[in-house]
């Protein structure tokens, strides 16, 4: 499944991008708030791939601006009408153009046209208000507060639940 939306795109994530995701997810401007065993390197992550390649409970996708990888997008845990987002943009000078808002939702579209998804939730860390803003300008709703619910780098952190329906995002949009 490939998307377009102007020059953004979604298209499925294929083992020729090992190399990026690994080198997106283990820049300090990129990861604060993902929960990684960090570093990654390629061997793992290729192992990684060969075991989720084929799953049809997720659905891991690569965003291209202008033909270019600037980031990953997904879902997770695809299963009785829902599925949990995802999103890194990688490649730092495309970070605040708005190439995540439209790859989220060209993926929004997928998940409530495609796959007939109910809901797309996902978890944020309290304190990653870039990325709630994101969030929110793409119809999520901020809800429940999960104290403690994570680990990162060694400590508990607090995160928001965020969801979209589909009738949800068509009066945000």
């Amino acid at each position: 499944m490939s998307r377009k939306v102007n020059a953004v795109t979604i298209r499925k994530f294929q083992e020729k991008d090992v190399p990026n995701k690994v080198k997106w997810i283990n820049n300090p401007e990129n990861n604060q708030y993902l929960h990684y065993d960090f570093p990654l390197n390629e061997e793992n992550t290729k192992v990684w791939f060969s075991k989720i390649k084929d799953l049809t409970n997720r659905y891991d996708a690569i965003i291209e601006y202008e033909g270019v990888p600037v980031g990953i997008i997904g879902l997770l845990n695809i299963q009785n009408g829902k599925a949990e987002y995802y999103v890194t943009m990688g490649e730092t000078e495309y970070k605040g153009k708005g190439i995540a808002k439209k790859a989220t939702l060209l993926l929004l579209d997928y998940a409530f046209n495609e796959l007939h998804l109910s809901e797309v939730y996902l978890y944020t860390e309290v304190n990653n208000i870039s990325a709630q803003k994101l969030f929110e300008k793409c119809g999520f709703i901020q809800g429940k507060i999960f104290r403690n619910s994570a680990i990162n780098r060694g400590k508990p952190v607090d995160r928001y639940y965020y969801s979209v329906t589909s009738p949800d995002r068509r009066k945000q949009l």
